[in-house]
């Protein structure tokens, strides 16, 4: 029984040792809205293309575990109609049933390491949920034991950002801030909280990923990059937002997998807008450095390293 179906280009490209970026899909089926989202898409996979990647969509479409959605797949997960929000424990279901599941990074990482990429992007990771320190997101687990580089924009401000940088220390996962020494707050370049470590170019990330499974860690190397500054929120605007949000859905009872994606509409009406710009720019921002690492990762740099 075959469980993974990589799309025939991809394949190629892994076979042929060009550099491949996997990407999720939630945040197309769940996180932004339509038609929104179909730009994010568009504008995800240009960003890698540009740098002479290749770029990797995983989801569970019609119950195939899979790496690339064909144009009919993505324009249904694009209609945000009946696909199911997808983490790690959930893909094997979701295959066995027959069903359209958009993955989370848990989820992502699970099925593009099956496949064998290494490089993935995303806006934001899961975390330690605010006020509830037993709750935190598997896309932490699934840092702590798969061995890829993360590209992202910190994780999301709606959680606890101090909480979740501290499990990430006790779960061994590197967290690298590319071009700062800050760790970002999604929708905001900065948080008030140190990166244990910098790096300031693609080649340098790929080396020091290189040196720590050289080392048989079996971890992540998660890379936080700032949203772009033309687009980025104020750390106040930002933080009203989401102690605003966080109420709202206190008091409506909100919990669970419906969580995230309401306190992320709560925070865009809370804005005005505004937080909308600034997730598509740290998207296609977050897949370019993503495509650059995977570049550098499959030249000399990765390759020197026993890649």
């Amino acid at each position: 029984m075959t469980l993974l179906r990589v799309l025939p280009h991809i394949a190629a490209a892994l076979e042929r040792r060009v550099p491949v970026v996997a990407l999720e899909t939630s945040v197309l089926a769940q996180g932004l809205p339509v038609p929104h989202n179909a730009t994010a898409a568009a504008q995800m996979v240009a960003a890698v293309e540009a740098v002479g990647a290749v770029a990797a969509l995983t989801a569970v479409a019609g119950g195939q575990v899979t790496l690339g959605l064909t144009q009919p797949e993505l324009r249904r997960f694009l209609a945000r109609d009946g696909v199911r929000k997808v983490s790690a424990r959930d893909v094997a279901a979701c295959a066995v049933q027959g069903a359209d599941g958009a993955t989370t990074v848990a989820a992502s990482l699970m099925i593009a390491h099956a496949g064998g990429i290494r490089v993935f992007a995303t806006g934001g990771i899961g975390g330690v949920h605010r006020g509830a320190p037993f709750d935190e997101s598997a896309d932490l687990q699934a840092l702590a034991h798969t061995p890829m580089v993360v590209v992202c924009a910190g994780a999301k401000s709606i959680l606890d950002l101090p909480a979740t940088l501290e499990r990430l220390e006790t779960y061994g996962v590197p967290v690298v801030g590319y071009g700062t020494d800050e760790l970002p707050g999604f929708f905001t370049r900065g948080t008030g909280l140190r990166v244990p470590l910098r790096a300031d170019t693609p080649d340098e990330i790929a080396r020091i990923a290189q040196a720590h499974w050289a080392l048989h860690e079996r971890s992540a190397v998660l890379v936080v990059q700032p949203p772009p500054e033309a687009t980025a929120l104020g750390r106040d605007l930002i933080d009203a937002a989401v102690a605003g949000a966080v109420r709202d859905a206190d008091a409506a009872g909100i919990t669970g997998a419906a969580l995230t994606p309401f306190l992320l509409g709560a925070v865009l009406t809370a804005t005005d807008g505004r937080s909308l710009p600034a997730n598509l720019a740290l998207l296609q921002a977050n897949a370019a450095l993503a495509a650059q690492i995977a570049v550098a990762m499959e030249t000399g740099v990765g390759r020197a390293q026993g890649a």
